[in-house]
């Protein structure tokens, strides 16, 4: 029976967990692996690789974590689901009475007595699964990524697989030696390239397929590479990417070469191939997204942070392609190469000479990035807690939230940011918290406003400041930012980071100009505000009041946010926390919750105060309901008062409805 999409709308999967452990416990090489049993049994079994760095920096490619739906499907089939892991190289007697091994996107090298554990048990009628990635997909920072290592080399390092590592980095690769296995047993080899923004849609006839492909249309590329087919007569394509990929339009952000090699289609190589060996076969395929799921379940080992990941099993025809690639595997045949079968053969994929073991180079020094102080890849003990391979359990999480407007304003316009951060130790501070918006393909296009009202000149990860709990643990910050930098409008996202690679919160978001903003709830709704005239600009604290009209009793308008800002559109304000803080930056506030009496009046107010450094006789205070929807915007005199009484306030009044407002609207 193939697999159909229609699995996807079944209820939840039927099958006993034999020994499952619990995120929160701390595992290793040396506890119980997981066992997944079917109810209904088909008599085959999969085994999951987790020996070589299948956990490493934000992967988690384990049958009860970020690889649990694709396990879980293949129970769904009748298959017996398990896990290899061991601190001893992979023998052939971990294979025995295995049906298919999947090897998850290794991060740490194959010894050559595991390569011919593998070369030998497929050649015996086993069925072999290699996931790869894109080039530098280096996770665990030890200068191979999981295309070198399923190939059998490291780029730019043919003559010498160790260069560049320390003395226990390179005992640790002890039995690891060059070759290029992958291409001599199975016939491909996988490119250095690294490809996003399209899909795989070029899909091989069932007929030809052996019905791998049967209802595939596209199968999904989030930074991944293609393959090469080396010898057509054991290896053959079946999924392609579209012909007419650019560099431009279609290369991984920070790919260290070109990217794309062949401009897609058929000379790009396949996506997704299949192969014969002896009586035995073999697959793969060129990223790790369409395989994972948004279940992680470790911790990242260098730093401890929580990992997110992707929901790929369930995107396109993922799915139902893995599974079907899993039936082939595990059903024997009687031939041992496609030139003898009535089966059109592939030709041989074009190979750049850089793609060549003994003539291809280091586009940039190894690794990517230094690991954080005192990680160690090779060393379990320098693994974070909660990590695999840590002894340790995982802290209790931090909690991160990001509130941002519905539309991030691509005109410049400065917008506001919310950070929410949760569970933290009383009075913690976190002080190495960075924040971006970038585009798809990773441009960066933001920029964080200084405390002092200024901007930086570029664009990336910018710091946000200090986040410090108060005694419930909990930290809230409001950012100001601005996009440019070539910002165009569309999908993007918004990622909070502490620390390098450890990515907290990626949240979407949509640029634009503002007119999918949420709109005010009530058409006659009037605003008032009360404040001082003039205002203190020494740096002393005044109330203003917010004062609503015309609401709905009962109603309560949560996304009321005021500042205090000079000619140029420089923000010069801050409201004051409840718990009594202040803001470390300027710019737009929120007032807290208005809610409405019974007689459709709601008030707040707010203590504010205004940066003391800047020398102006005039500003505005504006109020508006979400970034863009400015509903009140005044004049006010700005002095340099050493006291202000706040005993009789003057009353500015300002009355307006929704349809009505007009040019004192603009943004600022």
């Amino acid at each position: 029976m193939r697999y159909q999409k229609e699995f996807f709308a079944t209820a939840m999967l039927s099958f006993m967990v034999l020994s499952l452990q619990q995120p929160a416990l701390a595992e290793g090489p040396n506890d119980p692996a997981p066992v997944l049993q079917p109810n209904q049994p088909n008599g085959k079994t999969v085994l999951f690789d987790n020996s070589h760095g299948q956990t490493a920096g934000q992967s988690d490619w384990v049958i009860d974590g970020a690889f649990s739906d694709f396990a879980d499907a293949l129970v769904e089939e009748g298959y017996l689901v398990k896990e290899h892991r061991g601190t001893e190289p992979l023998s052939l007697d971990d294979l025995n009475d295995v049906d298919v091994f999947v090897i998850p996107e290794a991060q740490i090298p194959f010894k050559a007595i595991e390569q011919d554990a593998i070369a030998s048990f497929a050649e015996n009628g086993g069925g072999v699964f290699f996931i790869a990635d894109h080039y530098n997909a280096d996770r665990n920072l030890n200068r191979w990524d999981s295309n070198e290592i399923m190939n059998g080399w490291r780029r730019g390092a043919y003559e010498e697989p160790t260069k560049g590592m320390s003395a226990g980095e390179i005992e640790a690769m002890e039995g690891v030696t060059s070759s290029d296995w992958l291409s001599d047993e199975f016939g491909v080899r996988f490119r250095f390239n690294a490809i996003d923004n399209t899909a795989g849609d070029i899909i091989v006839p069932v007929e030809e397929s052996f019905g791998i492909t049967e209802g595939i249309q596209e199968v999904s590329i989030h930074a991944g590479s293609t393959m090469a087919i080396m010898n057509e007569d054991i290896a053959k394509g079946i999924v392609y990417l579209p012909d007419g990929l650019t560099e431009q339009a279609n290369s991984w952000g920070p790919a260290v070469d070109q990217g794309v090699y062949f401009g897609g289609g058929i000379e790009e190589g396949p996506f997704v191939a299949i192969g014969k060996k002896g009586d035995g076969k073999s697959a793969f395929i060129g990223d790790s997204s369409p395989v994972e799921d948004s279940t992680p379940k470790y911790r990242n080992e260098e730093h401890g942070g929580v990992k997110r990941t992707y929901d790929g099993f369930i995107d396109r025809d993922n799915g139902p392609l893995l599974v079907n690639v899993i039936h082939w595997l595990a059903e024997q045949e009687d031939y041992h190469t496609f030139a003898e079968i009535d089966l059109p053969l592939d030709e041989p994929s074009p190979i750049l000479e850089m793609e060549t073991p003994e003539h291809s180079t280091e586009p940039q020094v190894e690794p990517w990035r230094a690991p954080q102080t005192g990680y160690l890849w090779y060393d379990r003990t320098t693994f974070a807690n909660g990590s695999y391979g840590s002894d340790v359990a995982p802290p209790i999480d931090i909690s991160y939230q990001l509130e941002t407007p519905a539309v991030l304003p691509a005109d410049g316009t400065p917008f506001q940011v919310r950070i929410t951060l949760t569970n933290m130790q009383p009075n913690q501070v976190i002080t190495n918290a960075d924040m971006q918006v970038y585009l798809q393909g990773g441009t960066a296009v933001s920029q964080i406003q200084r405390a002092d009202g200024s901007w930086p000149n570029g664009y990336g990860y910018q710091s946000v400041g200090t986040l410090r709990a108060d005694g419930t643990g909990k930290a809230e910050m409001d950012v100001t930012m601005r996009l440019g930098n070539g910002v165009t409008e569309g999908p993007a996202n918004i990622r909070l980071r502490v620390g390098a690679g450890n990515n907290v919160v990626t949240k979407a978001v949509t640029i634009g100009t503002g007119e999918e903003e949420e709109q005010p709830p009530v058409e006659e709704a009037a605003f008032t505000l009360s404040y001082p005239n003039p205002m203190p600009l020494d740096g002393s604290t005044f109330p203003v009041e917010v004062v609503l009209t015309g609401l709905t009793p009962g109603q309560t308008i949560s996304n009321a946010q005021l500042q205090v800002y000079i000619a140029g559109g420089q923000s010069i304000s801050q409201i004051q926390r409840a718990d009594g803080s202040w803001p470390t930056n300027y710019g737009y506030f929120n007032v807290g919750d208005v809610t409405a009496n019974q007689q459709g009046r709601g008030s707040k107010t707010v203590n504010m105060r205004l940066n003391e450094t800047v020398q102006a006789n005039l500003g505005s205070i504006r109020l508006r309901l979400g970034s863009g929807n400015n509903v009140l915007t005044e004049t006010v005199t700005l002095q340099a008062v050493q006291q202000t009484s706040f005993l009789a306030p003057r009353f500015h009044q300002y009355v307006d409805h929704f349809q009505s407002v007009d040019g004192n609207t603009s943004s600022s």
